[in-house]
C-alpha cells in the first residue's frame, strides 16, 4: 500500500460519488442533446431514414458499449485496482496495452460491418429504401470505429485514475461541434453540402476524432503518461484488462443480440412500426449515459477499494450508486409514460409512429428503474472485477426476450404482447443482477 492512499478509500460516500459523477452527468446531458439532434435531423428526412437509422441502431450501440461500458470498463477498472493497491508503475504500463486492445477492437468493427453491413441489415427486415438509408450511414460511422475505440479507451484511462472530469470535458466540447455539423451536413445547411443520413454519420466520426486527439493529450500530461520502461508488453498485463473487458463484452453482445432480433421481430410488423419502436426505445438508450456518468463513479470508488482490501466498503458504495441509477431512470419512464408525446413528438408527426412510440412508452418506460439498477450494478461487478453472474443475468433476459418473442410471432400476437415481453426482459434483468450482487463476497481481485 502507498503511503499516501487515494482518498476514495475513506472519504464519505456519497460526496464522493456526487464529485466523481457530476461531469458525467453534465456529459450525458450533451450526449443526449447529440442524439436527439441527430435523430431530429434524420427524421427530416423522413420515415424511412428513421427506420433505417432503427436498422443501424443496434450494433452503434454495441460499438459504444464495447468500447466505451465493456472493454473501457475493464481499463478502469484495471487502473483503479492498480492504484487502489499503490502501485503506479502497472497503472502506467497498463496505458499500451488498453490502446492496443482498442485499436484492434475499432479494426474489427470496421471489417466486420463494411463486409457484413447489407446482410445484417437485410435479416433485421430492411427493405427498399430503408435498407438503403441504413447502408449510407452504416458505412460512414463503421470505417470511422477506431477513432471511437481510442477516444473511449483514453478516456477510461482518465476515469480510471479519479480523473472523471476531464474526458466529461473533452467529450462535452466535440459535441457542440457534432451538433451543429450534423445538422448542416444532413439538410445541407449554408454551403455545406447536403449529404442526407450520411451527413450525421460524417458529423459522429469527425468528432470523435477530434475527442481522440484531445483525450490523447489529456493522458500524455497526466500521472499515468508512460515512461520508456512501461511500454513493454506483458500477457498478465493484457489479461488484467481482459478479464474483466472480454466478459463484459459478451454481456455487451448479448444486450445487442437482444436490440437486434427485437429489431427483426418489430420490422414484420412494418416500416410506420419499426420508425415508432425505434423512436421509443432511443429514449431507453438515452438513459444510458446517464447512468454511465454515476457507474465510472462506482467502477472506479469500487475498483479502489477492492484493489485496497476493502471489500465491505465497496459494496456499500454500490448499493449508493445503485440507488441514485434507478431513481434517476424512474423519473425519466414514469414521466413518459404518463405522456408519450412529450418525448415522440420530437422526431416525427407521423400518425402511425406516434402511435407505435406511444405505445412501447407506455408498457415498457414504467420498467426503467429496474434497467437503470442493473445497468449500475454491473458496472459495479466490473469495478470488484466480478462478472460472470451480472453477464448471465444479461443471459437471461436474452433467452426470456428470443423465447417470448417467438411465441408472439408464432401465434400471430399484436405488437402489444411483443413490448409486453420487451418490459418482462428488463424486470429480470434488474432483479438477477441485484440478487448476484446481494449474494457475491467481493474481496481483493
Amino acid at each position: 500500500m502507498s503511503a499516501n492512499p487515494s482518498p476514495l478509500l475513506t472519504a464519505p460516500i456519497v460526496p464522493t460519488l456526487v464529485r466523481l459523477a457530476t461531469p458525467g452527468i453534465a456529459l450525458a446531458l450533451f450526449q443526449i442533446a447529440v442524439s436527439v439532434a441527430d435523430t431530429h435531423f434524420i427524421g427530416r428526412l423522413g420515415t424511412d431514414a428513421l427506420a433505417g437509422l432503427a436498422l443501424v441502431f443496434p450494433m452503434l450501440m454495441l460499438l459504444q458499449m464495447t468500447s466505451a461500458g465493456a472493454m473501457g470498463g475493464g481499463v478502469s477498472s484495471a487502473i483503479a485496482r492498480a492504484l487502489g493497491a499503490g502501485n503506479r508503475a502497472a497503472a502506467r504500463t497498463l496505458v499500451a496495452h488498453a490502446l492496443i486492445i482498442g485499436v484492434c477492437g475499432g479494426l474489427l468493427f470496421t471489417l466486420l460491418l463494411l463486409g457484413l453491413g447489407r446482410g445484417l441489415y437485410s435479416l433485421l427486415g430492411g427493405r427498399g429504401a430503408a435498407l438503403e438509408q441504413a447502408l449510407a450511414y452504416s458505412q460512414v460511422v463503421f470505417a470511422g470505429a477506431v477513432l471511437v475505440w481510442i477516444a473511449n479507451t483514453l478516456a477510461s484511462l482518465l476515469r480510471g485514475s479519479g480523473n472523471t472530469l476531464a474526458p466529461a470535458l473533452a467529450f462535452a466540447g466535440t459535441a457542440l461541434v457534432q451538433i451543429p455539423l450534423s445538422g448542416a451536413l444532413t439538410l445541407g445547411w449554408g454551403p455545406l453540402p447536403r449529404l442526407g443520413i450520411a451527413g450525421a454519420a460524417w458529423a459522429y466520426v469527425i468528432a470523435f476524432g477530434l475527442a481522440s486527439l484531445v483525450m490523447a493529450i489529456l493522458v500524455w500530461r497526466s500521472t499515468l503518461r508512460p515512461r520508456r520502461t512501461d511500454l513493454q508488453l506483458a500477457g498478465r498485463m493484457f489479461r488484467e484488462i481482459l478479464r474483466v473487458g472480454a466478459i463484459s463484452s459478451l454481456s455487451a453482445l448479448q444486450t445487442v443480440l437482444t436490440a437486434v432480433i427485437l429489431t427483426g421481430f418489430v420490422a414484420r410488423f412494418g416500416t410506420a412500426a419499426l420508425a415508432g419502436y425505434g423512436v421509443g426505445v432511443r429514449l431507453e438508450l438515452l438513459q444510458v449515459p446517464i447512468v454511465f456518468a454515476i457507474a465510472q463513479a462506482l467502477v472506479v470508488m469500487v475498483g479502489t477499494n477492492i484493489g485496497a482490501g476493502q471489500g465491505e466498503r465497496a459494496k456499500r458504495i454500490a448499493w449508493i450508486g445503485t440507488g441514485a441509477a434507478a431513481l434517476v431512470c424512474m423519473v425519466i419512464g414514469w414521466s413518459v409514460a404518463l405522456y408519450p408525446p412529450l418525448w415522440i413528438h420530437l422526431f416525427s408527426d407521423d400518425p402511425a409512429v406516434i402511435g407505435i412510440g406511444s405505445l412501447y412508452m407506455r408498457i415498457v418506460a414504467p420498467f426503467y428503474p429496474l434497467f437503470g439498477a442493473g445497468l449500475a450494478l454491473y458496472f459495479a461487478s466490473q469495478g470488484a472485477g466480478q462478472m460472470l453472474k451480472p453477464v448471465l443475468a444479461g443471459t437471461a433476459r436474452l433467452l426470456l426476450v428470443v423465447g417470448g418473442g417467438v411465441l408472439v410471432m408464432q401465434f400471430n400476437g399484436p405488437l402489444t404482447a411483443l413490448f409486453a415481453v420487451i418490459a418482462l426482459g428488463l424486470a429480470v434483468l434488474g432483479g438477477l443482477t441485484a440478487w448476484a450482487v446481494y449474494k457475491a463476497r467481493w474481496a481483493r481481485a
